[in-house]
């Protein structure tokens, strides 16, 4: 392996995991300790608006019965609510409840927040070029491995 292509392998990954720290730390730091990362990216997926269970599980890439043992755990901990479809009862749709939709919010502000810090260190032109780093890196991910 080159030199560049260990030094991006081991950034990646190194950012990766740094991010996932400290969203777990904000997290057990938070009000809302009862929710797990994973939790949280459900909460995230369902967003402000209903969903089916079909939609929000092709959005995180699980299959239905994963995500059903994250709702029922999230219906539990009343983040989420959990109705059928009256034309269709085979259907079942999701949405973030009262304290779902704060918690939501919350972690929203936690993102902004963390990337604003970052970057306001930077420079326009460095913004600049982050941002367009960025979106040639996801748009290569997402043609090569087929993502949405």
């Amino acid at each position: 392996m080159n030199d560049s292509i260990k030094i991006i392998n081991e950034l990646l990954v190194e950012l990766f995991n740094d991010i996932l720290t400290i969203e777990k730390e904000a997290l057990q730091s938070g009000p809302f300790k009862d929710l797990s990362i994973t939790e949280m990216h459900v909460l995230e997926a369902i967003g402000m608006h209903k969903k089916t269970m079909t939609d929000v599980a092709s959005q995180l890439g699980v299959t239905v019965g994963t995500l059903t043992t994250s709702v029922n755990r999230l219906v539990k901990k009343e983040y989420v609510i959990r109705t059928r479809s009256e034309e269709d009862r085979r259907i079942v749709h999701i949405e973030l409840s009262r304290k779902g939709k704060l918690a939501y919010r919350l972690h929203e502000k936690f993102h902004t927040d963390m990337v604003k810090t970052m970057t306001d260190k930077l420079s326009d032109e460095d913004n600049e070029v982050l941002i367009a780093s960025l979106n040639r890196l996801s748009q290569f991910f997402k043609e090569q491995y087929h993502l949405q």
